[in-house]
């Protein structure tokens, strides 16, 4: 059972499917949003396919560094993307992308290696999360005013 070790978001957004996973499958547009809100990134590497490798640094507001490492386990294009987090804390998101007749509803799962490293970061990654999503949505908001 997961259930004690996952933590769970979702929201509809106003953009189709096709423009959400093109912004994880777009390593410039996701290393605009990627992050809570004041934090920015640098991708060392970016391979966005299944077994593809991408490492990168988020740069935090407090001047901190945070490197990651993390693979793609999973791509469908358009409908669902699963990364898998390979350094601590160790976790596998999913994300799901169901077309609505007013967008994209996005549910972003991630689950944990065990229950007390849920918990650990449960009110942290939690908050992060919506940051996460709120900057997705400026950048399609941005891309959308653009084109």
């Amino acid at each position: 059972m997961t259930e004690d070790r996952t933590l769970y978001t979702s929201r509809t957004l106003p953009y189709s499917p096709k423009e959400v996973y093109g912004a994880f499958a777009s390593a410039d547009l996701l290393a605009l949003w990627w992050g809570p809100e004041g934090f920015s990134n640098t991708f060392e590497i970016f391979e966005f396919t299944v077994g593809g490798r991408w490492k990168f640094i988020m740069h935090g507001p407090d001047g901190n560094n945070y490197p990651n490492e993390s693979i793609f386990a999973a791509l469908v294009p358009d409908a669902r993307i699963v990364i898998r987090h390979d350094c601590p804390p160790y976790f596998t998101l999913t994300v799901e992308l169901t077309p609505v007749s007013d967008g994209t509803h996005l549910t972003w799962d991630q689950v944990f290696e065990d229950a007390h490293t849920a918990q650990a970061v449960k009110q942290r990654v939690g908050s992060a999360n919506e940051q996460n999503i709120d900057r997705l949505v400026h950048v399609l908001g941005k891309a959308a005013s653009a084109a």
